[in-house]
């Protein structure tokens, strides 16, 4: 089970041989409920293909049969009570490659595979004849992303959505408002969206949504609070600041959050959030709900109770920052767990502090330091809290998952020895993609039953647009997408080789990359 060339009960076909994949490729759906999806599958094989003839093409045929798969474990992002079976069966010989399954989503999860043989084989332009079976660990694949702070364009975000798709992610988390911006455009509170500004329109998102369902992505937006909410501030002016705790304005500057208990802010969110969920397609809305800096925790967890009640009030499932558990937690509610103390890597002595120049350069202070520490310091039972609770966690922790660290100058090709100094979050310390790939998604000890999946994110504090983020993501989305689908890390040996034919898929698709000396390029 792998979704970077998977090896999931691979076996020789019978007779030996290797089928060329230099020339033109035919996709074939093998029935009419499977066209659309071929359809799909053509336009994402074009890329890799030459553009003139070069004799007869070779066939990637999808088919369904009724061949029984195990269902992955985890939440469905179509928002079933099962997840739907995305198990495959795919085989390589003399006409050419076949996959099938028992569901149309299978039949593309298979699909992408094949996609992914052909652009990653075409330096060799042959692919030993073999079968092999594979099926999905978890049911949540996703990636976060963050048009708030540096807008991505719908054509870029569709980008993403391919890039997704090929590596069998399933959900595309948009990070749609925060202190920096308002992305998303909403009728009841048009000041949201000042003139001029970047954001998405009402038939900018639906037509966002339609082109992922057609990739088999759920698009979960995004709406921030009662943290992170300045933007929201400035067009519906007066609403009162959350109750702080004692002497902490004097000291850190920071916008005040929202305090869902007052009637008029609970109306604005209500409005807010009404407008969100009827424009969104997918059964799940995302209510934030982490940094709330300067709130009491009696108030963030009053205000957390409310954005789940009016989110579940519209028939849409909220889904939260691991904060949120802080305000009690059922088995309907999915906290994302991203953080806790011994993570933020902070140091404690003004010598350690220096050795760390990227915290030096952020502008830390010991004074600092230790104010995150004592703010981030429940974050250390936020786990045991969902679990505890009979909740379901989304794993993304900012050690492994934050895929806006900095890469490590050391492993930097000299003509992108400036990116790796550019790139990234100042507060992290700067790790090589090994690192990344080598996260366990099962060394956290939480039972099956709560795991909800796993999730990618790539914050945008210090970029400046899509190729920035492209190099962000690739290589390390290729790996979180692995341990995803397959609940574990892969060998880093022999990962790295299969990596190491990537850099090919990515340039036919005009995709930026960290060519990272750690992996043997090809």
């Amino acid at each position: 089970m792998n979704a970077v060339i998977p090896h999931a009960e691979t076996r020789p076909a019978s007779p030996a041989g290797t089928l060329r994949t230099t020339g033109p490729w035919r996709v074939r759906a093998a029935g009419p409920a499977l066209e659309r999806i071929a359809g799909t599958v053509r336009e994402l094989l074009a890329p890799h293909l030459p553009g003139g003839p070069d004799g007869s093409p070779r066939e990637l045929v999808i088919g369904l049969d009724d061949e029984a798969c195990e269902p992955p474990l985890g939440i469905a992002p179509d928002g079933g009570e099962r997840p739907v079976d995305e198990g495959y069966r795919l085989r390589v010989d003399a006409d050419g490659i076949t996959c099938l399954a028992r569901t149309p989503e299978g039949a593309f999860r298979g699909a992408t595979t094949a996609v992914q043989l052909i652009a990653t084989s075409r330096a060799s332009g042959e692919l030993p004849f073999q079968e092999l079976t594979d099926a999905p660990r978890y049911a949540w694949r996703g990636l976060m992303v963050d048009p708030a702070r540096t807008f991505l364009t719908p054509d870029e975000l569709r980008r993403i959505i391919d890039i997704a798709a090929l590596y069998k992610l399933n959900v595309l988390h948009l990070h749609l408002t925060d202190n920096e911006g308002w992305r998303i455009q909403l009728p009841g509170t048009p000041g949201l969206t000042a003139p001029g500004a970047d954001f998405y329109t009402a038939a900018d998102y639906r037509a966002l949504q339609e082109y992922a369902a057609r990739r088999f992505v759920t698009v979960v937006p995004e709406i921030d609070l009662p943290g992170h909410c300045a933007t929201l501030r400035d067009a519906v002016p007066g609403l009162p600041p959350a109750p702080a705790p004692a002497g902490l304005a004097d000291r850190f500057p920071f916008v005040p959050p929202l305090d869902l208990t007052d009637g008029a802010t609970r109306a604005a969110v209500t409005r807010i959030l009404a407008d969100v969920c009827a424009l969104t397609d997918g059964p799940y809305v995302h209510i934030g709900a982490d940094e709330a800096f300067g709130a009491t925790p009696e108030s963030f967890e009053d205000s957390v109770r409310e954005l789940r009640a009016v989110v579940r009030s519209l028939g849409k499932r909220p889904v939260a920052w691991q904060e949120s558990a802080r305000a009690g937690v059922e088995p309907e509610d999915i906290t994302q767990y991203w953080v806790d103390v011994a993570m933020m890597d902070l140091p404690d002595t003004a010598e350690e502090l220096a050795a760390r120049p990227e915290l030096v350069a952020a502008g830390r202070t010991l004074e600092i330091i230790g104010a995150l520490k004592t703010f981030f310091a429940p974050t250390d039972e936020d786990l045991r809290r969902t679990v505890e609770g009979g909740g379901r966690v989304l794993l993304s922790p900012q050690s492994h998952l934050y895929l806006d660290r900095p890469y490590a100058a050391e492993f930097a090709p000299p003509e992108q020895a400036g990116e790796a100094a550019r790139l990234g979050f100042g507060g992290y310390r700067p790790l090589g993609v090994r690192h990344t790939a080598e996260w366990d998604p099962g060394a956290y000890a939480i039972p099956d039953a709560r795991v909800a999946g796993v999730e990618a994110t790539v914050f945008a504090e210090r970029f400046a647009g899509f190729d920035d983020v492209s190099v962000l993501l690739l290589p390390r989305l290729a790996s979180v997408a692995e341990a995803a689908w397959c609940g574990r890390a892969p060998r880093w040996a022999e990962y790295r080789e299969r990596l190491a034919r990537h850099g090919r898929l990515w340039t036919d698709r005009d995709l930026p990359y960290f060519a990272s000396t750690e992996v043997p390029w090809r």
